[in-house]
């Protein structure tokens, strides 16, 4: 059984177009999302800005609740949980967020905000919950002594590592990493990822990865997840899908990877258009209805579908985007 299950996860805004209007239009986030994740595994989810990756990990975090579809921890259907029931299930999934500057309460000590969880979740007494500070601290790379300062006194890389310290104090089963190391400097990224790792295996995490920079994504993680416009058009194992991908979306935004070798040469592949907005996304294929492809129409009357075209590699498969071997 896979310790994250979502199936079927839909996320609508409700949004008005005029004071008199009666029936709001939705903004279409999340729209109809279906994955798993195994126990020490690592899904990446790649998109660009807008295409509801974050909206997504705040669902399954529980800070949104779903419009439809379910999202099953561990055997057990969180989403349909009430708040007081979901109340215990809070310590076996955490998120780290992209801003560490404004997930951090400025007005406490790093101490009050590493020690808060255990006060919250009323683990140990004050002395045991302070040793768990310091080893928490230590852990993440930062002296015992950071306990008495505030957040403003760290940088933009010690802050993410006390965000991380946060995240880990319970000891969760599953963590979700909304961009964690996008605000940060190239020099310090790779100490946060290599931090991130380092803890996964020592603890044995899951890791929900979500970022747009898709060498971060190689790297970290052991399958990815292409989403589009509030869809996932792509599913697989890292290696398989930066080696073939099948989904033209896909394709795209591997060819913008920038390359070690200077003197590489690749083609970069270009999308015309602009990304439809997701009050109102066009019927059929997105993707195609976007790069105007002559066979968009197609996928208007056979909607495209999710299918496995390869082993353990999924696309959500149409005329305009995919070739004619991985719709099949």
């Amino acid at each position: 059984m896979p310790l994250l299950s979502v199936k079927d996860l839909k996320m609508y805004f409700p949004v008005r177009s005029g004071f008199f209007s009666v029936r709001p239009a939705q903004c279409k986030s999340v729209d109809g999302v279906s994955f798993s994740l195994e126990k020490g595994e690592t899904l990446g989810l790649v998109g660009e800005s807008g295409c509801g990756k974050t909206t997504l990990g705040k669902v399954i975090a529980g800070l949104y609740a779903p419009t439809a579809g379910t999202v099953t921890l561990d055997g057990v259907e969180v989403s349909a949980l009430s708040r007081r029931q979901r109340f215990p299930w809070r310590r076996h999934l955490q998120m780290i967020f992209q801003d560490p500057a404004e997930s951090l309460n400025q007005r406490h000590t790093i101490g009050e905000i590493l020690e808060e969880p255990f006060i919250i979740h009323r683990i140990g007494k004050r002395p045991e919950r302070r040793r768990h500070v310091e080893e928490l601290l230590t852990k993440v790379g930062l002296d015992p002594s950071a306990a008495s300062r505030y957040p403003f006194e760290f940088s933009g890389g010690q802050r993410q590592r006390i965000g991380i310290a946060r995240a880990i104090a319970l000891k969760p089963n599953l963590v979700i990493c909304d961009e964690p190391v996008s605000a940060l400097d190239v020099s310090i990224q790779g100490q946060v990822l290599n931090l991130l790792m380092e803890l996964q295996r020592e603890m044995h995490l899951a890791c929900l990865f979500i970022a747009h920079d898709l060498a971060v994504v190689k790297h970290v993680s052991d399958r990815v997840a292409i989403m589009y416009l509030g869809k996932i058009v792509e599913l697989g194992p890292a290696a398989e899908v930066f080696r073939n991908p099948l989904h033209a979306y896909t394709k795209a935004l591997i060819s913008a990877i920038p390359r070690h070798n200077p003197s590489e040469r690749t083609q970069r592949i270009l999308i015309p258009g602009d990304v439809p907005s997701p009050i109102n996304p066009p019927a059929g294929c997105a993707f195609g209805h976007r790069t105007r492809h002559p066979l968009y129409p197609e996928s208007i009357s056979t909607p495209p579908t999710f299918r496995e075209a390869l082993p353990n590699h999924w696309v959500l498969s149409c005329p305009c985007c995919c070739q004619p071997d991985a719709r099949q």
